[in-house]
């Protein structure tokens, strides 16, 4: 089998809104024992999903028990146990007693407010990532997937039913594949790989809605707009933070030496590492545009602000001194008493006339204005 393919194609059911739990609630009280579980009231139900395999054949199991772990183990190089659910305190407590899991451990499972990262147990390395839960709803939001990979064995817990994990179990049950000849070590890569993977096509339909706004906000400057670009700038604030600590996870994972993972796996390991760059970088670069469209929104605003204003300053100055030609001529002088006082109010034509010279002004104003280039094109 080859590397991994670095083509990003967009996900079904994949939506362009991320994310992430406002605040963080513990539920165990202050001061309570390192390693105290208590479930999320929330969670969903424990379910365990089991695979083995080998490079002859594989074994898949769905809503196994407990029971059925040791006889997999027994009959397979590698064994794959997928929690499914963190509402069964009292099942997670056993199978952490099966595989001698720290309390510390499931204790950050059970809490599913935990940033990205990677702890060494001698015999078992834990690790947390975030994943893009692109298939619950018209939102996405950031769930956690604890990992523990063993000499022979990988625990993943997830929060809920519904993963980026599907294209991982379709290569155990396909023949003569690398992940069938690998250990435990290259199928906890597969899965931190498909992670980060999963969060291309998510930054792909966040690129499309940014090229949406980017129309909108230079064409149609509307108060919808800046809001949009709020909610868009919160999104990418959160895949932000849910991002950033893969990198550091990744790079503690391929450095920290552990004989867990095999040099071979690290190479991958490193490709994986590039992926969450690759990852940030295009993060990085759409928070800059998003940034850049407020600006752009405000100056957009402004010019059609200063084109009103310009608009009405124009009709005002015309009337200016239409105005002051009808107040003249709204004077209240006789004329019967001085031959000074209007005598073109005796004139046939007066009337007419008046006309005429508050149009006359009026059409000058305009030539002049749109000679100077403040009303329409500027005649060159």
């Amino acid at each position: 089998m080859s590397g991994p393919d670095k083509t990003r194609r967009p996900g079904p059911g994949s939506h362009s809104r991320f994310h992430l739990k406002k605040g963080v609630k513990r539920r165990t009280k202050p001061g309570s024992a390192p390693g105290t579980l208590m479930a999320d009231p929330d969670a969903r139900p424990t379910t365990i999903a089991i695979m083995g395999f080998g490079p002859e054949s594989y074994e898949e199991v769905q809503s196994a028990s407990l029971n059925n772990i040791t006889p997999m183990q027994d009959r397979f190089p590698v064994t794959w146990i997928d929690v499914t659910g963190l509402g069964n305190v009292d099942q997670i407590t056993e199978l952490g007693r099966t595989f001698n899991l720290h309390p510390l451990i499931l204790e950050d499972i059970v809490n599913t407010h935990q940033r990205a990262k990677t702890e060494d147990y001698t015999d078992k390395l834990f690790m947390v990532v975030r994943m893009a839960a692109c298939n619950h709803g018209p939102q996405v939001e950031s769930e956690q997937v604890s990992i523990v990979l063993g000499r022979n064995y990988v625990i993943t817990f997830q929060e809920r039913p519904g993963d980026c994990f599907e294209a991982v179990r379709n290569r155990v049950r396909k023949e003569q594949t690398r992940m069938r000849a690998s250990g435990a070590d290259y199928l906890a890569y597969a899965l931190i790989d498909a992670v980060i993977d999963g969060y291309f096509p998510v930054m792909e339909r966040v690129g499309e809605r940014i090229e949406h706004l980017e129309d909108e906000v230079i064409l149609h400057p509307e108060a919808s707009a800046i809001e949009k670009l709020h909610n868009t700038k919160h999104e990418l604030l959160a895949m932000r933070r849910a991002i950033w600590p893969h990198r550091e996870m990744i790079n503690t994972l391929i450095r920290q030496g552990t004989d867990l993972v095999s040099p071979t796996t690290e190479v991958y390991l490193r490709d994986c590492h590039d992926h969450a760059v690759q990852v940030m970088d295009i993060l990085e670069t759409y928070r800059e545009i998003s940034s850049g469209l407020v600006d752009i929104y405000l100056s957009s605003l402004s010019n059609r602000m200063n084109e009103i204003m310009k608009v009405l300053t124009i009709i005002a100055t015309i009337f200016i001194p239409l105005s002051f030609v009808a107040s003249l001529y709204g004077m209240n002088f006789d004329t019967e008493i001085s031959p000074w006082n209007m005598p073109e109010l005796k004139w046939a034509f007066g009337y007419p006339a008046a006309i005429a010279v508050m149009a006359s002004m009026a059409g000058g104003l305009l030539y002049y204005f749109r000679r100077k280039g403040w009303l329409g094109t500027p005649k060159r």
